[in-house]
Formats: C-alpha cells, sequence, structure tokens
C-alpha cells in the first residue's frame, strides 16, 4: 500500500489552537533543567599542565606499539587501548599491526598456535572482526570434543570463557559454530556471576553479561572499563593516565558543544510554545550524537546531529500525538518543498517547528560551504524528507484504524524508526572521506542500513507499544503480528528477538572488509544500532529519560574521571 503526498495544500488552518480532541501523550518534563547552560562554549582552560603530560603519554603509548613485544602483549595493549577509549589517537599504528597479524593468517591458514588457549584465541579473532578483518570461525574447532560440543572443562578457565563470550557477538550468518559458542559461553558465565565471590573478573564477567564489548556505546564503555582496568594487578601505568587526562579533556569539549546546543534549545523553548507536551530530551540528544561520533574531529557532523535528534522527535510527536489528519497533509507537504514561504499555510504551532527545522539545515551551510561540501544538505534534506513521507503512511493508517502485515508495516515503520534518515544525516560534516557516492549508496537502503532500522523498530516497539497504544498510536508491530498470524505477545516478541539477532549479524558482516563505503561510515552506522542495545533493551530509555539515560548522561557529561 502506498499513498501519494499532495505537493500543493488542500486547505490553510491559521491555528489549530488547545484541543481536547486532541491526543496527549504526557511525557515528563527534561530532568536537567538548566544546568548545561553553565559550561561556557567560548571559556578558556586553564595551563595546568594536564596537556603536556597528555601529549608526553601519546608519544610513550605510540612506543610501546611499535615496540617488539610478544604478539599476545602486543594485542592486550591494543585491547586495552581500544576498550579505554583512546584507539582514535593510534588508528594508523593498531591498523599496521592487526594488519601483519592478519596477512600471516592468511598465509599459513592458521591464525594461532596449538600451544594458545582460549582467552588468546578468542582476544585476537574479536580484535580482528571488530577492526574489519576477516578471519574464519574454524579457529575455535580446537576447543570441541570428538562429539562436536566445547569441552566442558573450558569452563574452569573463566578468564577465556569470557574472552570467547566477547568474541562471539561479531559472529555473521551461518556460523554456527559461534551461535553454539555463545549459548555456551553465556551459561556457564551466568553460573559464574551467580556463585563466584566478589572480584574483579566477577565484576568484569557481570558487566559482560548486561552490556557485551561490541554492542555497548563507546564512550561508556571507556568510562566503566577505566575503573575496571585500575584493577588488574598487569594495568599500564602511562596508558591507563593517558585514559584518565583524555576522558576528562573530550568532556569539556562535550560539555562546551553541549552549552551551546542547550541555549539554542532553550531559545526556541518549544516546551512552552508548543500547545502540547513534548519530549524535552536535549541532553538525551546530545549524548545520542556523542554515541555516535565522539571524537573531537567531528564536532560540526555531531552538532547537527544533536540538533536534528530533537527536531525529529517533535515531528514524531506531530504525527503520533497532538496533530490532525488535515494538518498532518499540510506539513508533509510543506516538508516536501523546504521553502520558508510554505511556512503560511500552516497553523501556528506547526510554524515554530517548520521554521527551526529548516534554520538547522540553513545554520550548518557556512561551515559548509567554506569545505566545498555544501551538497551534503542536500542528500540529508532528502532524507529528512522521506522521514516525514512515511510518518504521513503511518498517521494515514492509524486515521483509518487500519492494521497492516508485518512485511508492509515493516517497510514504513523502518524508515520512521529514523535510523535511514540518521544514518545519511551522521555522514554530513564528516569530512573528505564522504563522497557524492557514499550519499547516493546511502539514500538507497542498503543492507546494513536496512539491518539497523529494523533493530531500531523493531527494539522500540517492544519495549514502548504498550504506553503508545493507550493513547491510540498506530499499530505496533507487536499489534501487526498479534494479528496476523493469531499469535501472543510473548510469541511476537521472540520472533522479534530473533530478527534483532539477524540484524545484528547483517551488520556485523557489513563491516568487514573489503567495504562498499569507507569503514569511518559504517562506524556511524555501527555506533547508531550500539545505541540501541544500550537505551532500548529493556525500555524505551528515550522516552522515559530519568531511568535509564540519566545516569549515562551524568558519567559522560558531568562527572569528570578521577586522576
Amino acid at each position: 500500500m502506498s499513498f501519494a503526498v499532495s505537493a500543493s495544500p488542500a486547505k490553510v488552518i491559521q491555528n489549530a489552537g488547545k484541543d481536547t480532541t486532541r491526543r496527549s501523550a504526557n511525557f515528563h518534563p527534561s530532568i536537567w533543567g538548566d544546568h548545561f547552560l553553565q559550561y561556557t562554549c567560548d571559556s578558556q582552560e586553564p595551563d595546568d599542565g594536564s596537556n603536556v603530560k597528555h601529549l608526553e603519554l601519546k608519544k610513550e603509548i605510540r612506543r610501546m606499539l611499535k615496540a617488539d613485544n610478544k604478539p599476545s602483549r602486543t594485542l592486550e595493549l591494543i585491547d586495552a587501548i581500544q576498550r579505554l577509549g583512546v584507539s582514535y589517537h593510534f588508528e594508523s599504528e593498531i591498523d599496521e599491526i592487526l594488519g601483519r597479524v592478519h596477512q600471516a593468517y592468511q598465509e599459513s591458514d592458521l591464525c594461532v598456535n596449538e600451544n594458545d588457549g582460549l582467552y588468546y584465541i578468542s582476544l585476537q579473532f574479536r580484535l580482528l572482526r571488530e577492526n574489519g578483518y576477516r578471519i574464519s570461525a574454524d579457529v575455535f574447532n580446537k576447543f570441541r570434543d570428538i562429539d562436536g560440543n566445547f569441552k566442558p572443562s573450558l569452563a574452569k578457565d573463566v578468564r577465556g570463557m569470557l574472552s570467547l563470550y566477547e568474541a562471539t557477538h561479531l559472529r555473521v550468518h551461518e556460523e554456527n559454530i559461534l551461535d553454539e559458542a555463545h549459548a555456551f559461553a553465556t551459561s556457564h558465565l551466568e553460573s559464574i556471576a551467580t556463585h563466584q565471590i566478589s572480584s574483579p573478573l566477577a565484576e568484569q564477567v557481570k558487566h559482560a553479561l548486561f552490556q557485551p564489548i561490541h554492542k555497548g556505546v563507546q564512550r561508556l564503555e571507556a568510562r566503566h572499563y577505566i575503573s575496571i582496568y585500575r584493577e588488574e594487578s598487569s594495568h599500564n601505568e602511562a596508558l591507563l593516565t593517558f585514559a584518565k587526562l583524555d576522558f576528562n579533556k573530550l568532556q569539556k569539549l562535550h560539555q562546551k558543544e553541549l552549552s551551546d546546543i542547550s541555549r539554542w534549545w532553550k531559545e526556541l523553548d518549544f516546551a512552552h510554545n508548543l500547545p502540547f507536551t513534548i519530549r524535552d530530551r536535549i541532553a538525551e540528544c546530545y549524548f545520542w550524537a556523542v554515541a555516535v561520533y565522539f571524537e573531537p574531529q567531528y564536532s560540526l557532523g555531531r552538532r547537527m546531529l544533536a540538533k536534528v535528534f530533537p527536531m525529529t522527535s517533535i515531528i514524531d510527536d506531530i504525527y503520533d500525538v497532538y496533530g490532525k489528519f488535515e494538518e498532518l497533509e499540510l506539513f508533509t507537504s510543506a516538508i516536501e518543498r523546504w521553502d520558508i514561504s510554505a511556512i503560511d499555510e500552516l497553523p501556528e504551532y506547526m510554524k515554530l517547528c517548520y521554521r527551526a527545522l529548516l534554520d538547522v539545515y540553513s545554520e550548518a551551510e557556512k561551515d559548509l560551504a567554506s569545505q566545498g561540501k555544501l551538497y551534503h544538505l542536500h542528500y540529508a534534506k532528502e532524507a529528512m524528507k522521506n522521514q516525514v513521507k512515511n510518518y504521513f503512511f503511518e498517521a494515514k493508517w492509524c486515521h483509518q484504524n487500519y492494521i497492516p502485515s508485518v512485511d508492509e508495516y515493516m517497510t514504513v515503520a523502518s524508515v520512521t524508526s529514523g535510523y535511514p534518515m540518521l544514518s545519511t544525516t551522521s555522514f554530513v560534516g564528516m569530512g573528505d572521506i564522504v563522497t557524492k557516492e557514499s550519499f547516493e549508496w546511502s539514500l538507497t537502503n542498503p543492507r546494513v542500513i536496512r539491518a539497523s532500522s529494523v533493530a531500531a523498530r523493531l527494539m522500540n516497539d517492544m519495549v514502548s507499544h504498550k504506553f503508545e497504544q493507550s493513547r491510540g498510536h498506530v499499530a505496533s508491530c507487536v499489534e501487526c503480528y498479534i494479528k496476523q498470524y493469531g499469535a501472543t505477545e510473548e510469541e511476537a516478541c521472540n520472533e522479534f528477538r530473533k530478527q534483532v539477532s539477524n540484524a545484528w549479524k547483517d551488520v556485523n558482516e557489513e563491516c568487514l572488509r573489503p567495504t562498499v563505503v569507507p569503514m569511518p561510515l559504517l562506524m556511524r552506522i555501527l555506533n547508531l544500532t550500539r545505541f540501541l542495545d544500550v537505551v532500548y533493551r529493556f525500555e524505551d530509555g528515550y522516552t522515559h529519560s530519568g531511568v535509564v539515560l540519566k545516569d549515562f548522561v551524568a558519567s559522560l557529561l558531568i562527572n569528570p574521571v578521577s586522576i
């Protein structure tokens, strides 16, 4: 089923006003108030010597990577560097080392020595896959018995089991051995987490079961690992100090950016200027952008994405909650035109949103024009137009009380998850590595974006459908599945969890070399997918931000690491 969106409005609605017949979601207000305005955007940090220390330690770590160490020690160093969140300083060195490891694997068809244990083989497998290198899962065959089962004796090696567990999250389709390894490791680690007394390793097991490395938000995992790493007797003091200094250095940059964005948001004052309750989540939206890319060189893209997030959230609420169908027709047409002159045809509350949306993209023009990258905005706008067009499709379903089939629903709802649009938008401001071909590719809904979008829609619907149905929302994937197959809610969710797992395998596979587009672009999509696992696994952490996201935002954007 498809619906044509009229290019010209049928009539003009001057003011919607407050109407008791309109729906309301009663979203809770911001839990942060004006807290983030205090981080002055143009203030100079005092020279306390930390920058000099940071630079000296960076040189020392680079020397460590170039030293002729045992392969196992070098891989452990790379693992620590990545988990502490500072690998962006040493990308070329790490890629060179792993390239040599992978070359040795290709030449010998054996990546490991027969004497290597479960920990080291699993670590090597994970590091190569994390960095896009293809390595066969057959390296784990040595740990199976004559019947093809994983040897029970492996359960005694807790460190090895944990390493195996983390490696299994990089699996792709048709890797049955890794599916089996995942079940095997999970079962034994859960037993360890329940019965073993508290210890640094036991705490790592508990955290891994809750949040695997591969599916975690990188900044959150770095913050957590700093506290874990310093408890390890073999930790590298120089690396630990560098990670702490780097975390705080980046946090100050992020605080300044969020201060600027919070000031922009406060001036718009949507919470008071709109006649309905919005999800006032500007700090959470910036956290989302940091999850996509935290590195300093992506400041322009991060700042734009952090503004597109809340604007999309408001538009979503207009279509899902407050807007009347005839108003939504007008708004959809106005977005398609993308011209400020279309504002006169909209009701007053929509004018606020429409003007602010166009301004977000216009503000980016100066920076992009000076770089010769103005064409980036064309693709970002096209992605937003497609987003809104599909919002309208859903609004029409809701208006008609229509419940589509699951496939029909997902055709539209995977787009309204926002992830196709956000994937394309995340490329804006990433410099020379992004080309017109990259943007064209993103708009074709390629496999990796399609998989990420499916995961986004299914995970969101599973945790939010009861709340949304209570206010007359369009049918979710859960309701569609129940109607189509006569299933229970539990059966529907079990099926969707399998589909999310398969979507992750698609994402993993698309991030293996040779890649269709440069790896940094795929990392944006991977990071968007990671955000889902952190914020939507158990509940709608964005809508109900006072539960899950509160501590996350505080740990990344308020509380520095103790040096």
